[in-house]
This record gives structure tokens, sequence and C-alpha cells, in this order.
């Protein structure tokens, strides 16, 4: 993962990025959002979209209205319902009217200890949108693109009117997305990126990080990166059975240390996704070569 750069960042001010698309920064940066959750507001002078409105925050909301003016908001969109990306949907709601419109609601299919501590658990849609379903205004398409992995709820929104496409976590401006499981999966995260890959967007506007203008050079890089760690962990595998956490030290050099646990879940998904296809197997908290090495 990328530093954080140094300020001043434009927390709180409308970023004009193209025609129908303004940009506003939430104050919550950490090194697992960067400088903040980006919030998106799409559309006309008339009508617009707010797409993650990011955390329960009062001066975020104060600055997601100030952005959208006089304009009427027609739907509060979430991409997914990590805690700093849809608790400012409700309130947000209740000070405008809104639905909540986007992904659904996490169901996990585990009981384990703090399994949904990363979750906001308010979320609350009022219309969840399928793939391929679309939320219309005047003069803008915005299109829902499943695309599980990072979380089994996660979609993006296609812009038809400009091939913008707002793509929340699953692909980034400044680090690779974390899949940590149970609900993470590696094996769909891979095939999302494969879905996007065959798509013809112009431009990714992500929730942290830099607009990305060439999106099929770098998903295309991100799928290599993720075959290159399989290729790692398979290799560490063939040297000797080990714990999680022992691939770290070997697989990441120099890791900032509030990260190494992100890490160690990101290996872990993919020792499942091997584990899934006869790769790696588990035996007492230790990863060995499945049958299928």
């Amino acid at each position: 993962m990328a530093g954080i750069p140094p300020k001043p960042w434009p927390t709180g001010e409308a970023e004009q990025l193209e025609t129908l698309v303004k940009r506003v920064l939430a104050p919550n940066p950490s090194p697992y959002t960067f400088t903040g959750t980006q919030t998106y507001v799409v559309g006309s002078e008339v009508d617009v979209a707010v797409i993650d409105p990011g955390p329960n925050d009062p001066a975020h909301i104060d600055a997601i209205i100030a952005a959208v003016g006089d304009a009427k908001i027609t739907a509060i969109m979430c991409t997914h319902t990590h805690r700093d990306h849809s608790p400012a949907a409700a309130p947000l709601a209740a000070r405008t009217g809104a639905p909540v419109v986007g992904c659904a609601p996490l169901v996990l299919k585990t009981d384990l200890p703090r399994a949904d501590e990363a979750f906001d658990t308010t979320y609350a849609p009022d219309r969840v949108l399928e793939d391929g379903e679309q939320m219309r205004g005047t003069g803008w398409t915005l299109t829902a693109v499943s695309t599980p992995g990072h979380t089994s709820n996660h979609l993006c929104f296609a812009l038809e009117e400009s091939g913008a496409l707002f793509t929340g976590d699953h692909v980034m401006g400044w680090s690779t997305s974390v899949v940590i499981p149970p609900d993470g999966d590696m094996g769909d995260y891979m095939a999302s990126l494969e879905k996007l890959q065959a798509r013809e967007d112009t431009v990714y506007h992500a929730a942290h990080g830099a607009a990305i203008t060439k999106p099929k050079q770098l998903v295309r890089g991100m799928i290599g990166h993720r075959r290159q760690r399989e290729n790692q962990i398979l290799r560490l595998l063939g040297e000797e059975a080990r714990p999680a956490s022992a691939f770290i030290p070997a697989m990441y050099k120099g890791l900032d240390e509030r990260l190494i646990g992100a890490a160690e879940m990101s290996v872990t998904a993919h020792l499942i996704d091997l584990e899934k296809r006869g790769l790696a197997a588990l035996d007492g908290g230790v990863w060995h070569a499945g049958p299928n090495r």
C-alpha cells in the first residue's frame, strides 16, 4: 500500500471531476482509507445520486448537501457496507427524503467472533439493485455492475453517459483491495476483476485515491499481482507447511506494522481459494500443499 500523501487534502470540498460528477472527501484518513472515503455526487442541476455517502460524520453530511446544492437527491447509492462507506446513508436519507438504493444488506454465513466488526449493521436499503439494473435521472443513467469479492455484496456503478465506473473498493486508486474472509472471497474477487477487464469503461472513480484513467491496464496489473501472490504462496507451501502468519515475512518486505493483520487475512483468502481448488489443505491451523499439487 502507498503511503498517505502530505496535507493539505481537499476534505469537505466539492471537486468537479467531469460534467456530471463531483467528489467530496470525508474526514476519515487511515492506513486503510488513504486520505479518506470519497463520496460522489452524480447528475445534473435538476437531480443527482449520491454514491458511497461515507461515515456518519455531520460535517461530511453537510459537505455532501452543499455539493448537491439546489438539485434533488433521488438516490443514495452504496457500493458495499463497510463502515467507511454506508453509515451516512440513513442520516442523509432522513435529512433529504431520498431513498437508499444499491447493494444488499450483508448476511454473513458465519458466527465467528467479530466477523462483522468492519461492517455497517445499520444499513437498510429501500431498494436492492441486481446486476444490470439502473437508476435514471435528468441526463444521467447509473447501471449496477455486480462485483463480489472484496465483500459479497459489492457493486460498482457505471455512468452510461460518460463511460465512468464508480468502483468503490473493488478497484482503488492508491492500493490493491484487501480481501478478508469469511465474507471476502478471493475466487469471486478474481472473477470480478476479469469481468471488469472485459468492459470498456474509460475512467474509474474509486472510493479511495485518484481517478484511474487507464482502467484496463490497471486491472490487468491487478490480476497479475494476485496471480504472483498465489504463486508465492504455492512456492512457500512447497518448501514447508506453515500457519498463515508465517507467510507474511517472506511475502511482504518492510510492511507497515499496522497492516500486518490485513496482509494475513489476504493471504488467508488466497489459501482458502487454493483449498477449494485442491492446491492447499489446512490441518490443525497449519497450511500445507493440497492433493492437486
